[in-house]
């Protein structure tokens, strides 16, 4: 029997606030451990939260940007469970009245194929505080626990279950990490834990409508490890139904080095966290003042930069979408594009060279060192005959590891294209002397011979040598009239 998965995601993205969600203590990463604290997110007796308006806003920018209908009367409410690292034995969430509901986020199937699309539904996005953590390494007996994330504002995205597979999972949670980036919503850092993860995995012959048992994948915080938990999950499921088994409900967690999820505990119910009220917070009321407000501040979105970049630039919608995957990507783009204005050819310096070099040295656009006028003109050294396109390689390397400007490092390094048609001449003329065998053979048909007397010619050249004007002479002396 044939299955199909049916996926649901719960994305968890700290907003960049300075301040935490019901207090004043810092939302800095990295500082010693309980420095971060005080006694309302500590949650000792008789103390009071109050809502920082900013999470408010982030959330309002988060809920517009994804097609979210914005509530206008919502309420906190308490998510009782005792772990170690939950002071208060609760946690601050919305239940019933979130912020906003009913959006969506548009995936791209097929980069390759602009029109090649999917909407993934989103149930809801609503606010919440994050626990605090514990700290299990170097502990020799027992665990510690450091509360500096404790009431951390959090958004939560829950999506509808509309995902079938580990690469749509994928492309949904780029695309809304390209969101929230977008908007100054978060910085959606996987590694310091601010854009983590659950996913919500079942199987159904293919064809049914009714759903299966679903198993939840806590916690995970890369694309990778989402892709493989879904991909291990899907077969896990598919074999215990193969067998006559039955499929328990239940959270699991993965395990990156074994490559598998295992069982953690049995799955919640709503209901077993006992939701009511939230008693110390009044419900929120949002006019469509502050919505109009908050729309008119937003900046364009990955979704319409990408179309707009298929259109005004005329490139692929596979370039488009990888150059508008974050803001600053796209900004570099246009910036070397109002310089040299061959979108297409800057498109592939960038997505190539560019970017592999960054890769490499694991840096982000924002780190690389040549800026967006410097491969324009060298591109338009390249355009003039300066220089040739495999000595720009070698000059862009150069670039990349001094700032330098292209002009200096060809000047310096003497790098400047020969075009003289003397002095090419007299290459040609020495590499045809020096090959008889290979000139009778081309002379006897075998045109694709041509390539290694190009080879020779630049070789000789030192790769300086004009390929367009070699390949003209080469012609004109290997074919007489």
């Amino acid at each position: 029997m044939k299955y199909e998965a049916v996926i649901g995601l719960e994305v968890h993205a700290q907003v960049m606030t300075k301040t935490k969600i019901f207090c004043g203590c810092s939302t800095v990463f990295g500082s010693e451990p309980n420095s971060q604290v005080c006694p309302i997110c500590l949650g000792l007796p008789g103390v009071l939260p109050v809502l920082n308006r900013d999470v408010v806003e982030l959330g309002i920018r988060l809920g517009i940007a994804t097609h979210c209908k914005i509530a206008s009367y919502s309420r906190f409410a308490r998510k009782n469970y005792f772990y170690p690292d939950l002071p208060k034995g609760y946690q601050v969430s919305m239940f019933e009245l979130p912020l906003t509901e009913h959006g969506f986020i548009e995936i791209l199937i097929d980069k390759q194929n602009a029109g090649d699309s999917k909407k993934i539904g989103l149930t809801r996005i609503h606010m919440e505080e994050d626990a605090g953590k514990n700290v299990h390494d170097g502990i020799e007996s027992g665990s510690l626990v450091d509360l500096n994330r404790a009431g951390m504002p959090l958004l939560e995205i829950v999506s509808e279950p509309e995902i079938s597979s580990g690469d749509e999972a994928v492309a949904y949670l780029k695309a809304l990490r390209a969101i929230l980036i977008y908007t100054g919503v978060s910085d959606a850092d996987m590694e310091k834990g601010n854009f983590r993860c659950d996913a919500n995995i079942s199987i159904r012959p293919e064809g049914s409508k009714k759903l299966g048992t679903r198993a939840e994948i806590k916690n995970m915080n890369s694309f990778r490890f989402v892709q493989k938990a879904i991909a291990y999950e899907m077969i896990r499921q598919e074999e215990i139904l193969e067998e006559g088994g039955r499929v328990v409900q239940e959270t699991r967690l993965w395990d990156e080095k074994k490559g598998m999820t295992f069982p953690m505990r049995s799955k919640e119910q709503a209901h077993d966290y006992r939701y009511f009220p939230e008693p110390d917070l009044v419900p929120l009321n949002i006019d469509e003042a502050w919505i109009s407000k908050v729309k008119a501040e937003l900046p364009e979105l990955p979704d319409a930069k990408r179309k707009r970049f298929v259109e005004q630039y005329q490139i692929p919608a596979y370039d488009a979408a990888i150059l508008t995957s974050t803001q600053a990507l796209a900004d570099f783009f246009e910036a070397a594009v109002s310089k040299y204005s061959k979108a297409k050819l800057v498109s592939n310096w960038v997505m190539g060279d560019l970017m592999r070099e960054l890769n490499q040295d694991n840096k982000g656009i924002e780190d690389a060192l040549v800026k967006p006028q410097q491969l324009a003109a060298l591109l338009s050294l390249i355009e003039k005959g300066t220089i040739s396109g495999k000595i720009a390689k070698t000059v862009f390397e150069t670039m990349m590891r001094t700032g330098k400007n292209p002009e200096e490092i060809v000047k310096e390094e003497g790098l400047t294209q020969v075009s003289d048609e003397g002095a090419l001449a007299k290459l040609v003329d020495g590499v045809i002397e020096a090959n008889p065998k290979e000139v009778e053979g081309y002379r006897a048909g075998k045109k694709k011979l041509m390539g290694f007397f190009v080879g020779k010619v630049m070789k000789k050249s030192g790769g300086k040598a004009n390929p367009g004007k070699v390949n003209a002479l080469l012609k004109e002396k290997l074919e007489p009239k």
